[in-house]
């Protein structure tokens, strides 16, 4: 099986991952128990980005980058993702990596004029998700963990919307058969989001401006979690390469 690529486009805060990590280490933890030879390339470094041919698939972590900055590294990711989505391999973009594949296609990705989003969220799927790949077999409602200023405004005109709640009405969609968004957080645990409260509200001491529009208790988020582990099966069965050994690459593990 060719490499599932993870791009690390963000760090968290170093007093989280001092303790728990960075976010290449909680999405690789996430995809256990499936067997996925993983690849993080970090796009910052101004790397030669994938061939879309030698891999398998591809995650675009969060960042508290911001994709209306249009860094040239950001960019280029965008430039990466029109040319991959349409040769159908499977993307998962999370918080950053959900707002940069909307931009990439024609969405609109803007400030939350609500404010930040916070906390463990409910979010509901649409009937579109009951024949979707990914989101077919979760329930209607669940929770999940989010940490969010900016959002996707507006979707691109091609993609369909699968998942929305109160305060954030694009919390997934798809564009073609197999690139999904999602602004929330499938790969945070209690404790990271826990931290990551913490974390804000220190700003906020500190005097930083933060405009928070929602803030939610801390619950367990297992069904949000699954996403990872579903993602992870879709891309082993949509591969049939064999395992082949990995140069050059910035972190590797054999999953499972």
């Amino acid at each position: 099986m060719k490499p599932l690529a993870i791009f690390k486009v963000g760090d968290t805060f170093p007093s989280i991952a001092a303790q728990l990590g960075d976010f290449e280490h909680w999405i690789v933890d996430g995809l256990e128990p499936h067997k996925c030879v993983v690849q993080v390339f970090d796009p910052r470094q101004n790397i030669t980005l994938p061939n879309v041919p030698d891999i398998s698939g591809a995650i675009i972590s969060g960042s508290h980058s911001m994709v209306t900055d249009k860094a040239p590294w950001s960019e280029r990711l965008a430039a990466w993702l029109r040319e991959a989505v349409p040769k159908k391999l499977p993307i998962l973009g999370i918080c950053f990596g959900h707002q940069l594949l909307a931009h990439a296609f024609g969405g609109n990705v803007e400030n939350h004029p609500g404010g930040l989003e916070i906390g463990s969220v409910n979010v509901k799927l649409t009937d579109s998700a009951k024949k979707d790949l990914l989101f077919s077999s979760m329930p209607c409602d669940f929770a999940a963990n989010a940490v969010h200023r900016q959002s996707v405004r507006t979707l691109p005109d091609q993609a369909v919307l699968l998942a929305s709640n109160s305060f954030e009405r694009h919390q997934a969609f798809r564009i073609g058969s197999r690139a999904w968004g999602v602004q929330f957080h499938p790969e945070f645990g209690e404790a990271a989001m826990q931290n990551y409260i913490w974390e804000i509200g220190r700003q906020a001491k500190n005097g930083e401006s933060i405009a928070i529009g929602s803030i939610s208790q801390v619950v367990p988020t297992a069904e949000s979690a699954n996403i990872l582990r579903r993602f992870a099966n879709l891309v082993t069965q949509v591969s049939n390469e064999r395992p082949e050994r990995l140069d050059g690459n910035v972190l590797t593990r054999v999953v499972g």
